[in-house]
């Protein structure tokens, strides 16, 4: 939907500003196209950022102004593309800025300026990290996405983590799969808090993270089924509602054989990001 709506405001020039925040992480490290995307323009630090108030002088010029600055707007677009290939959201036709310092308040501040002088709809890619400030969490930013209390000295937590159920599936899928050469696990980029860090670890080949892609997930694991495979689909209860027609379409209908494991689906006491939580596995 988001990629969806992008399209949509670049093709109609609507006047917006979207800030892309850019940490590196979803809850584990971020995989996939877009990713890789992302990591090629922060890479790029020379990247030419716009500048309303040169273009506005340089318009009020008679005659030589307006011209000019196409030219030069031709030119700067020629640098990009040389210096970024394929430019996807300049493409889809948004004003990209970027990147910048997210914990940089002033040029944060400078940029959102500069993105309300243009016309159309402006993309300012921000660059933060993800526990920023606090030095044990920047270090592990995947664990303390979510913890439970901690000492904060230390990180320690103060009582000691218990075999909880996702701990319980992932120990069982690993049973399962010594057994069976058939079964696969899909994860929308929650291997650790769906109990499947394990499982990876021992069948890389047979692990997959589609990133933040819930409709995915369960399409692949439509497909994979079809062509023989055991597909399992831990995903939070409150994510699962966005791959609900693929539930229906693409496996129910079909009477595919994909094993469907709804995590966190009622209240969960240390898991306060959800209200919407607490069996915490049901199975489809």
């Amino acid at each position: 939907m988001a990629q969806e709506a992008l399209n949509d405001a670049g093709y109609s020039e609507t006047r917006m500003t979207v800030i892309l925040n850019d940490n590196e992480m979803s809850i584990s490290k971020n995989i996939g196209g877009m990713s890789l995307f992302l990591s090629k323009l922060r890479t790029k630090r020379t990247y030419t950022k716009s500048n309303g108030f040169i273009k506005r002088i340089i318009n009020k010029v008679p005659i030589v102004g307006k011209p000019f600055v196409k030219v030069v707007q031709r030119i700067k677009r020629s640098i990009k593309q040389l210096i970024i290939p394929k430019m996807y959201f300049e493409d889809i036709g948004f004003r990209y800025l970027g990147p910048v310092d997210g914990h940089n308040i002033a040029e944060l501040e400078r940029m959102l300026k500069i993105s309300k002088e243009l016309d159309g709809p402006v993309l300012i890619h921000v660059l933060t990290k993800k526990g920023k400030g606090y030095k044990i969490a920047e270090e592990n930013p995947d664990k303390y996405h979510s913890t439970s209390p901690f000492d904060i000295e230390t990180g320690k937590a103060k009582k000691e983590k218990k075999k909880d159920y996702s701990k319980v599936f992932g120990d069982t899928l690993i049973k399962l799969a010594r057994k069976n050469k058939n079964i696969v696990a899909i994860t929308a980029a929650m291997k650790d808090g769906t109990g499947l860090k394990e499982f990876q670890k021992e069948f890389p080949n047979r692990f997959f993270d589609v990133g933040i892609a819930e409709q995915h997930a369960i399409a692949l694991a439509a497909g994979m089924a079809k062509e023989g495979l055991i597909p399992f689909v831990p995903i939070y209860s409150s994510f699962y509602q966005r791959a609900y027609d693929q539930v229906i379409h693409d496996v129910a209908i079909q009477k595919l054989p994909v094993i469907m494991c709804v995590d966190r689906a009622g209240i969960v006491g240390q898991d306060r990001g959800d209200t919407s939580r607490n069996f915490r596995y049901g199975i489809f």
